[in-house]
């Protein structure tokens, strides 16, 4: 089996099991279960929990005690057993600890699955640089692949979503298994220092006002990407309380309508290159962050019927705010820390954004929410418009000091 082939199912099957869940389940949470928002926010905001500290730990076993596909494979089984076993759980602080115990095994696979990549390309003597980006795409397509798998199977409001993202990682762990052995590199030996051996030397970059104020800035809006991976779904299926949106595809199928998302994922990293040319570093993380004002934006005043073009639009800026800032600040991070670090540097970019940020943007926009919700004769109904306002708002101020405070002197991508 070619190893081109090989790899990317790894990567199709690592991203499936995301999107299994990722997007849906806060509708099946608030719909079904009637979670409140806060409720739904601490379960999403495991993913920040486990995302601080996981890769970190996970990655050290990797590179230092145990073979890297036999730790992926661990993680990916134990996964399994609990995404299955969420699906039988109704009381929201069981589940809350359920889902910690998934996130802290699966967010460490997301770093781990790239770092096996690398590996295993480099081990063969191939083009990584060719190579990867090729192989991170059918990362994105399982994403969709899972989405539209759940909404036709008509699972969007139902706990068997995460009973097949059960079976995806149960999957995934068998193969992983069977690719190519990757025993550690290094030792503990090699490193001195609590923090080389716990790989965070690059937290001394904080004694640099431009890194500090880059890390800052990747909290802050770290907390815009994971409203939008949890509430979206939750926003949609609201409709359905309203008779002349009930049926619509937008409602009854929201997942396909989120997966347009990830296709303009795809269009817009193959934009970067030429982007990052011509406007430089600073300009592509502030683009980003601005057009997170405008998905939000349209999101405000989108529907399910006569506004359904204005949340289709929404769903093609998403793949300008997530990955002109994803890619962007991987480039920012790559150029302007020591070779030593860089790797450091790249999984504290992580840790900032979808660690800490990730937790603050799942409990505190479910605090919004909850803060934007009346009950009427026992229905409870949510005033999404000022709650899309108020997260683009927030965006905007980002937007504002960002351009002021953020220095940077990489203007475009290293030759």
């Amino acid at each position: 089996m070619p190893l081109k082939f090989r790899l990317g199912v790894m990567n199709f099957l690592q991203f499936f099991i995301f999107g299994a869940w990722l997007m849906t389940f806060s509708a099946y949470a608030s719909k079904v279960l009637n979670f409140s928002g806060a409720q739904i926010g601490s379960i999403y905001g495991t993913i920040g929990i486990a995302s601080i500290f996981m890769p970190t730990l996970i990655g050290c076993a990797a590179d230092r005690w145990f073979n890297a596909e036999k730790v992926f494979a661990s993680c990916h089984f134990v996964g399994a057993i609990m995404l299955v076993l969420a699906s039988f759980t109704r009381d929201p602080a069981v589940l809350f600890w359920v889902f910690l115990i998934n996130t802290m095994c699966y967010m460490p696979t997301i770093p781990l699955a790239g770092a096996l990549c690398f590996r295993i390309i480099s081990d063969n003597k191939q083009d990584v640089v060719r190579l990867y980006p090729f192989l991170r795409v059918w990362g994105t397509i399982g994403f969709i692949v899972a989405l539209w798998v759940i909404s036709f199977a008509g699972l969007e409001l139902s706990p068997v979503q995460l009973q097949v993202a059960g079976i995806g990682a149960l999957i995934l762990a068998i193969y992983a298994l069977f690719l190519p052995k990757c025993p550690p590199l290094i030792g503990l030996e090699h490193k001195s220092g609590l923090l080389a051996k716990l790989g965070l030397e690059s937290l001394v970059l904080f004694k640099t006002p431009r890194m500090a104020i880059f890390f800052i800035f990747s909290i802050l809006i770290g907390v815009l990407l994971q409203i939008n991976n949890t509430y979206v779904s939750v926003f949609l299926h609201d409709f359905d309380t309203l008779a002349i949106y009930k049926n619509s595809f937008g409602v009854t199928h929201s997942a396909v309508l989120m997966s347009l998302a990830q296709f303009s994922e795809v269009i817009f990293i193959l934009a970067i290159p030429f982007f990052l040319s011509r406007f430089g570093i600073k300009k592509i993380m502030l683009i980003s962050i601005l057009a997170w004002v405008i998905r939000f934006g349209l999101l405000a005043y989108g529907n399910p019927g006569s506004g359904i073009g204005l949340i289709l639009l929404s769903m093609i800026i998403y793949g300008c705010a997530f990955d002109f800032f994803n890619i962007s600040c991987a480039i920012f991070v790559d150029n302007e820390t020591p070779p030593q670090m860089r790797a450091s540097a790249q999984g504290l970019f992580f840790i900032m954004t979808l660690g800490i940020g990730g937790f603050a943007g799942a409990y505190g926009g479910g605090l919004v929410l909850d803060a934007m919700t009346q009950s009427v004769n026992g229905a409870l109904f949510r005033n999404w418009n000022s709650i899309w306002l108020m997260f683009s708002s927030y965006a905007l101020v980002l937007a504002v000091f960002f351009s002021v405070l953020f220095k940077s002197k990489v203007s475009s991508i290293k030759n």
